[in-house]
């Protein structure tokens, strides 16, 4: 089914659940007005002029947002370009920027990576000395500026990023038991890092990409 500009995968059958137990408005909210489950996975054709040939995954709905230029960000698509852009330096990636100007991303590093960028460094350094080290900081910006150089229209374009220093946690929801991240509870419970992304002037720990390559996509 269309959904924001989207196909949404929809199901029903002997095989779908009727519904969540003793929760009636969980129930009404996950099912449409002729009973198919809206299970939230974007999917798209695999070749759009042969359907048969299949669907394939197109991101989560739940996790697309809109930018005040009325664009709709698909973060399934760019967060794992963003991950494959950045490996092996990243781990994982939250993507911000709802009802903003532009899309933004709260990066959780891979420390040992991290290491090899900056040799010399003791094992035990502190992540907050390690993320803050210039070599550091240098690998991630010409990462950035390289990934904002083939971005297309302001949905694609990143031009700031920041380091978590503390990793993603299971405990307050972040993390899923089969391990994947929780976008949505990473921006509430980080919500200062995110409002740091977006403060004119950014402060020390938001890395921007070089101006020169920012007005060169502007």
């Amino acid at each position: 089914m269309p959904r924001d500009g989207k196909l949404e995968a929809r199901l029903k059958g002997a095989n779908i659940t009727p519904g969540y137990w003793r929760a009636p408005d969980l129930t009404a909210d996950a099912f449409d007005d002729e009973g198919f489950y809206k299970i939230g996975d974007a999917l798209k054709f695999a070749d759009p002029a042969e359907p048969a040939k299949g669907l394939l995954f197109d991101g989560r709905l739940a996790e697309d947002f809109k930018l005040t230029t009325g664009s709709w960000v698909s973060v399934g698509p760019l967060r794992a370009a963003f991950i494959a852009h950045f490996a092996p330096l990243v781990r994982d990636v939250v993507l911000a920027g709802a009802d903003r100007d532009e899309v933004t991303a709260l990066i959780f590093p891979d420390p040992d990576a991290c290491r090899k960028a900056a040799p010399g460094l003791a094992p035990d350094t502190p992540a907050r000395t390690l993320l803050a080290d210039p070599r550091v900081v240098g690998a991630f910006t010409k990462l950035l500026d390289s990934f904002l150089a083939v971005a297309v229209g302001t949905s694609n374009r990143i031009a700031r990023v920041l380091l978590a220093e503390e990793p993603p946690s299971l405990d307050v929801g972040e993390m899923t038991d089969k391990g994947s991240i929780n976008q949505r509870a990473v921006l509430g419970n980080r919500a200062a890092l995110v409002e740091a992304l977006y403060d004119d002037p950014p402060p020390s720990n938001v890395i921007v990409a070089s101006p020169a390559q920012i007005l060169k996509v502007n």
